[in-house]
């Protein structure tokens, strides 16, 4: 065995191999000590260990696979890269590993970015051609890894279990777990290996439509977990499977050809650079990786000054004015929404029309007169005199079909297909390759800001506009990846220009969530969906998928809501982002006062334990049966418990708070101080029981000392 590198860093074991033949093998890549007993000394069973998969038009694969990514033979028909040279370096994030192989013409380099004190690497792999010829690519793997349960003495279908989140709109971020052969991937013995693979992928400019682009391999016998994000917006692709030999491997991808029609032909001296990823690779449970991608999501965001505020938002949009604003409806609603704390208020969809506008936005100017007899800014400035900042709903990914614009740009500026325009909804896509609508978007925002004082931007994207567009592309997918990357590019622009304007990611509520977006913009909306109810469970989940800084949780409670509807609309929002809305002009005095002390609470207290708190679930995370939910908020002496009861089960429920590095001092209720609640500490158990009622919300602290 002729070991290249064999390190461990922020107990990531790393074991990287040089054949004498030149070829690379990632032997290892895991929280456990390398053994090498536990790899294969056939050096054919070892070629299964290859660091990257790549497959080129037109050569062999080196394996029966169906439809499976591995065994490709980018070097040649069957042949594997060979090395060429590795860097280790350092980066402001930590260590840094690239290795760098020629498969013919083709150069690959594979970048392992770790990150100081957490068990995260960020992978990425680069593609050159540096012939003479173009060279025709069907897939690029971002992360490869064989050998998932290589250090486990039991097989590996008995101790193998996949997490999933299914992700949907107004049915966020709902987790299952399956063992692999619920999945149909089971152990064959007679072949050696399956054909099937657990496969996940999503195709089109919505990137979380049905599946979040994260997912968690656990390995029940050592403990071992594997969690990845793949950080893009648009098409990605993921599989598990076995592979000859019996050993497990994982695969992270962006586009594909056979998945996500993504094809890249590479000509002499171009380059490509596969869609990020991010593997969390330790020892523990499901909760722990989460805690991890947690700080990992901390670490990679692009903060600004203004990002830090954690603002409170009035949004007049759910179960309120429902993209039918007017002055008459709002100058109340604005005044109201002072009252409650609110520090910006903002105008949701409609107010750049009179009457319908679906088939007709795109311009984006403020000339609905029937809704705004005496101008949208008197509507804004009225904002203002109340001591809030004004924000706008915009889209500007979308033109309506009959907007002018769309009747005179070239057109380049649109999705084509067939040579067709592609339409969604009525509407279509823009191209942010075009410069066209470039400048036409970077003028829109400038009028908003410069003329309107607008300081807050939800940002909606509400059309599936599926694997792209031909328009100067190899592929429909290759199109779609260069306009993604294109407008990141402009919203970048946007929020160097403008530092104070905030920008909420929104998708139809959580279609987009991923972190090509959340990497950059402050908040973004968890859902659309308008039950209280659901909107709990929903929010409960929702730190498994992005930042609790960052998550925008609606309070928007109903005319006829009682108060514990109230209060459970208040702690649904008050360990993430409280978004307000709801109909709170017909809400009692007794009503907007338990909006008011959640408010401030959130406002004196949490907003400053957010930014630096641990997520936990001391229950587990929540579906739609859970008759109850528990988050927690760990910090430094302090443990903030959030209890949802649902319907149904028992009257009292028992939380355990393990881990506790001291004794608890204080317990107490945070939020309502008035509705009903029994609950004491049983400090030899390290359990907080709690009786309330159904359909209640209650939140508790816990202080302790080392």
């Amino acid at each position: 065995m002729n070991l290249l590198l064999h390190i461990q860093e922020n107990s990531i074991h790393m074991a990287v191999e040089k054949t004498a033949a030149g070829t690379l093998h990632l032997l290892h890549l895991s929280p456990e000590p390398f053994q090498p007993a536990s790899v294969p000394e056939n050096e054919e069973a070892r070629d299964a260990y290859n660091m990257v998969e790549i497959h080129r038009s037109g050569e062999s694969s080196r394996d029966v696979h169906g439809n499976k990514h591995c065994g490709s033979g980018p070097g040649g028909d069957t042949a594997m890269p060979i090395y060429l040279a590795h860097r280790d370096t350092r980066t402001p994030d930590g260590r840094k590993l690239e290795f760098v192989q020629a498969a013919g013409t083709l150069k690959i380099t594979s970048t392992y970015q770790f990150f100081d004190g957490l068990p995260v690497l960020r992978c990425q792999t680069e593609v050159e051609n540096t012939g003479a010829d173009s060279i025709p690519l069907e897939y690029v793997a971002s992360f490869t890894l064989t050998g998932l349960t290589k250090d486990s003495t039991r097989p590996w279908d008995e101790i193998s279990r996949v997490h999933l989140p299914f992700n949907s709109w107004m049915e966020e971020m709902q987790w299952q777990s399956f063992s692999l052969p619920e999945l149909g991937v089971s152990r064959m013995s007679s072949s050696g290996f399956s054909m099937q693979r657990i496969a996940v992928n999503n195709t089109g400019s919505h990137g979380a439509k049905e599946k979040m682009p994260i997912g968690i391999f656990e390995n029940s016998q050592n403990r071992t977990v594997y969690a990845w994000q793949i950080e893009t917006h648009g098409s990605w692709a993921w599989e598990i499977a076995d592979r000859p030999g019996g050993q497990l491997y994982l695969q992270l991808s962006g586009p594909t050809e056979r998945e996500n029609f993504w094809f890249k032909n590479l000509r002499p001296g171009e380059k490509f650079t596969s869609i990020p990823v991010a593997v969390v690779i330790q020892q523990g449970q499901a909760v722990e990786a989460f805690q991890t991608l947690n700080e990992y999501r901390r670490r990679i965001r692009h903060f600004r000054a203004v990002d830090r505020e954690l603002p409170v938002v009035f949004n007049d949009f759910m179960n309120c004015l429902m993209a039918d604003p007017t002055t008459e409806r709002e100058l109340p609603l604005i005044d109201r929404a002072a009252k409650l704390g609110a520090e910006y208020y903002v105008i949701d969809a409609g107010w750049y029309a009179d009457g319908p506008w679906w088939d007709t936005v795109g311009e984006w100017q403020p000339v609905a007169e029937r809704r705004f007899p005496h101008g949208l800014k008197e509507v804004l400035d009225h904002i203002v005199a109340r001591g809030m900042k004004p924000g706008l709903w915009l889209e500007l990914e979308r033109m309506g079909k009959n907007c002018p614009l769309a009747k005179v740009w070239p057109e380049e500026c649109f999705f084509r297909r067939h040579g067709r325009r592609v339409m969604e909804n009525h509407s279509y896509q823009l191209d942010f390759r075009h410069p066209v609508v470039r400048r036409h978007a970077d003028d829109v925002v400038a009028r908003l800001v410069a003329q309107l004082d607008v300081h807050y931007i939800k940002m909606d994207y509400n059309i599936e506009i599926g694997p792209g567009t031909e328009i100067d592309a190899d592929s429909f997918g290759d199109g779609l990846l260069q306009h993604q990357r294109a407008y990141l590019d402009w919203l970048d622009a946007i929020l160097a220009k403008y530092p104070e304007l905030l920008i909420e990611n929104c998708s139809s509520g959580g279609l987009r969530n991923t972190y090509s977006m959340l990497s950059r913009l402050s908040l973004c909306s968890t859902t659309d969906n308008q039950n209280y109810l659901q909107n709990a469970r929903i929010s409960i989940n929702c730190a498994s998928s992005y930042c609790m800084e960052q998550a925008g949780v609606w309070v928007y409670p109903l005319a006829a809501a009682d108060e514990e509807e109230v209060a459970m609309n208040m702690v649904s929002a008050l360990s993430w982002r409280p978004y307000l809305s709801g109909q709170i002009q017909a809400l009692s005095q007794e009503k907007l006062d338990l909006i008011r002390q959640g408010v401030e609470l959130y406002q004196k207290d949490l907003r400053q334990v957010l930014p630096q708190a641990v997520p936990d679930w001391p229950l587990g995370l929540v579906d739609g049966h859970s008759a109850w939910g528990v988050f927690a908020l760990r910090t430094p002496g302090r443990i903030i418990v959030s209890v949802w009861r649902f319907e149904g089960g028992a009257d009292q429920l028992e939380i355990p708070l393990v881990h506790l590095p001291g004794t608890v001092t204080e317990v107490k209720r945070l939020y309502p101080l008035t509705l009903p609640v029994e609950y004491r500490w049983q400090p030899n158990e390290q359990l907080l029981c709690v009786s309330q009622p159904e359909k209640s919300a209650r939140m508790f602290e816990l202080r302790y000392t080392v």
